[in-house]
């Protein structure tokens, strides 16, 4: 395949187009690990939606899960993923996974991600690993409480030296382009230039969508404002089936406080003996697993929900303050300095925390090539169900997923390099029949009015009643967006906008199937376990697959 990436001046009147041989849209973890193991042999673009430090992997404190300790095993890893997935997760995937952990550790630690290091009694070096919610042993590499902004230092370090890897910062992805002749083949994407608010085009042989979750659909989340499900809702919108949206993980412990709304106190600290209890001290998890403190993620934050609803209060506290100072300071750094800043004294007092939307367990179905179901696009990292996590994602699994599929997927995509059909020609975006919005408004009021209803009815604890109200309004908000969409030009919020809504039907139509609570997704009027759990697959219409450029696609 010839490597050439290009663009036509920027004017009013002519369309800006690229070529490349790989888009990758997304430059988090996935993306860059992906850019990185491809770029030796083809041309590549990452797209990045805000500057390319932004996005989840950056906020991601706990680590990543290998196994490393001699008395550890990659049986024990494959035996704790399957039970924190609640019966759910393909074990062919975790294995899968949990297989080539290690290999994929090796490759970040060659590019000089800092792992955290300690002497054994003899003296010798090896990697600190810490334990969280749902494993068995320690086997959790870190940098200190901030490993995913260390890798993301890293790897951006890396993908900035490559001169094969093209960087196009503060786009968003709109949609991706079919092939005309191929019925299932994607040619590309219509991207939008933030800077130039301009529709512009990019073709490519091979797309990767590494844009992660979704988790800005709700009110609270952990998540930075980039995660709007995009590829999601993109890959929904091209003709990919879409699996398990009905989990979304809610982090049981991010900060309340009014000036840090969405900061991370990571799932570490319980694994290295932070306890939760009520304002008074009382510890409650007891009262709801036998692992206590260390029960996995959905159980936790249901306690915390219902010891909140319980007593009528705001919060819940996490408390390591019986731990030596210096331990917290040097094991936790980020969050004391944090904490520190906004007047809480982790060393002397708990933390005030409640649960927060987190983390995105179903998404594009894919397989181990990270492959969806269009011959040239690919899905990886949050953004992709790979059968990995099941009802619920165990700790520091996530970003162990995003580096060994950009590895599955960077060999795929080689192995086909060269069997390119050729690139086709895209048409230009058509701004013909649009012009400028005078009523952003309407898109503030929808934006506030979705995340708010999604929080309510379709959180962590469901009836069918909620579920049933929230269709309702996702129903005539998509009606709204719809016609705001044919008649305005594109901007940020709209594109968010109209992603989110595309997410929260699918959150919805799935949570609607599962008759069951299970993992991640529990619901009042279903509380028990079917016997024979499967996946919730949606397979999206012939009819919605077709849409020309401006078409709104839903």
């Amino acid at each position: 395949m010839k490597s050439v990436t290009s663009s036509l001046p920027s004017t009013d009147s002519q369309a800006i187009e690229h070529q490349c041989d790989v888009l990758i849209i997304g430059s988090g973890a996935a993306g860059l690990s992906l850019a990185l193991r491809l770029a030796d042999h083809c041309n590549v673009i990452v797209l990045s939606k805000s500057d390319r430090n932004e996005g989840s992997t950056r906020y991601a404190q706990g680590g990543i899960a290998a196994v490393f300790d001699e008395r550890d095993s990659v049986e024990a890893h494959v035996a704790d993923t399957l039970n924190a997935g609640a019966g759910l997760c393909d074990e062919a995937a975790v294995r899968f996974t949990t297989e080539r952990a290690k290999e994929a550790l090796t490759w970040l630690i060659g590019y000089g991600v800092p792992f955290d290091k300690e002497q054994n009694d003899k003296g010798e070096e090896r990697f600190h690993l810490t334990r969280e919610g749902g494993h068995s042993h320690r086997r959790i590499l870190h940098a200190a409480d901030a490993t995913g902004e260390a890798l993301q230092i890293t790897l951006n370090e890396a993908v900035s030296r490559h001169p094969n890897i093209h960087f196009f910062e503060r786009y968003n992805a709109i949609d991706l382009v079919k092939s005309s002749h191929h019925d299932n083949r994607c040619t590309g994407c219509y991207v939008w230039s933030r800077e130039r608010e301009h529709v512009e085009v990019i073709r490519a042989g091979f797309v990767a969508l590494a844009t992660g979750g979704g988790s800005k659909v709700y009110q609270y989340t952990s998540n930075p404002d980039v995660s709007s499900g995009d590829g999601i809702a993109m890959a929904w919108r091209a003709g990919c089936r879409i699996a398990n949206m009905e989990f979304n993980q809610f982090h049981p412990t991010c900060l309340y406080h009014p000036q840090a709304r969405n900061f991370l106190i990571s799932e570490a600290l319980r694994g290295e003996g932070a306890q939760l209890c009520h304002a008074d001290g009382t510890r409650f998890m007891h009262n709801f697993d036998t692992r206590g403190d260390l029960a996995p993620r959905d159980i936790v934050a249901r306690a915390i929900d219902y010891e909140m609803k319980r007593l009528g209060e705001d919060c819940m506290y996490l408390d390591i303050s019986h731990k030596p100072a210096d331990f917290i300071e040097k094991h936790f750094p980020n969050i004391y300095r944090r904490c520190l800043a906004l007047g809480i004294d982790i060393t002397r007092e708990p933390i005030p925390v409640v649960p927060a939307a987190h983390y995105s367990c179903g998404g594009v179905m894919t397989d181990f090539n990270a492959k969806t179901d269009l011959d040239n696009v690919y899905a990886i990292g949050e953004v992709a169900y790979t059968g990995l996590h099941g009802a619920n994602r165990m700790a520091s699994n996530s970003l162990l997923e995003c580096v060994v599929y950009a590895t599955s997927a960077a060999e795929h995509i080689l192995e086909r390099l060269n069997d390119n059909p050729g690139y086709e020609p895209i048409a230009p975006w058509d701004e013909s029949q649009v012009s400028n919005s005078d009523e952003e408004v309407i898109i503030q009021h929808n934006w506030h009015e979705l995340r708010l209803f999604m929080w309510d009815y379709v959180g962590i604890v469901r009836t069918d009643k909620r579920l049933e109200r929230a269709l309702r309004r996702i129903t005539l908000l998509e009606q709204e967006i719809q016609e705001y969409y044919a008649h305005f030009r594109v901007s940020n919020n709209l594109l968010e906008l109209r992603n989110l809504v595309t997410v929260a039907e699918l959150i919805v139509r799935c949570a609607m199937r599962r008759k069951e609570s299970r993992g991640l997704h529990f619901n009042i009027d279903h509380p028990q376990l079917s016997n024979n759990p499967t996946p919730t697959i949606l397979v999206p219409s012939k009819s919605q697959t077709q849409h020309a450029p401006g078409d709104m696609g839903l």
